[in-house]
């Protein structure tokens, strides 16, 4: 998996090694599905401090399009963590949705005991 990674505010950049670990980490049972992944870091509201720290992930997928996940949080690792939470749980749902698709003339039998 590629992992790209960007951010303007310094404090993020120097997280920049930890957050690809993690990245990669999380994503190693779908990294099949996800070739490409995207990072970016951002302070919403400079020092003034606060839930400001804003994390994006844009997850390119093989034949599902991109998917584009962002939380905010007190410090990059938290925002990260519920970033990659998220993504997770969207990409899984969207293999699901894809591998059985819904059939209209197929009803669903109860067995009979």
């Amino acid at each position: 998996m590629q992992v790209l990674f960007s951010s303007r505010d310094g404090d993020a950049n120097q997280f920049r090694d930890q957050a690809v670990r993690r990245v990669r980490f999380v994503m190693r049972r779908l990294n099949w599905l996800v070739p490409r992944a995207r990072v970016q870091l951002s302070d919403v509201n400079g020092p003034r401090g606060g839930v400001d720290k804003r994390c994006q992930i844009h997850l390119r997928t093989d034949g599902r399009g991109t998917v584009v996940v962002t939380a905010m949080a007190r410090d990059w690792r938290t925002a990260l963590d519920c970033a990659l939470s998220r993504a997770t749980r969207l990409l899984l749902r969207l293999w699901r949705r894809g591998r059985a698709p819904h059939e209209p003339g197929r009803r669903a039998v109860a067995l009979e005991r």
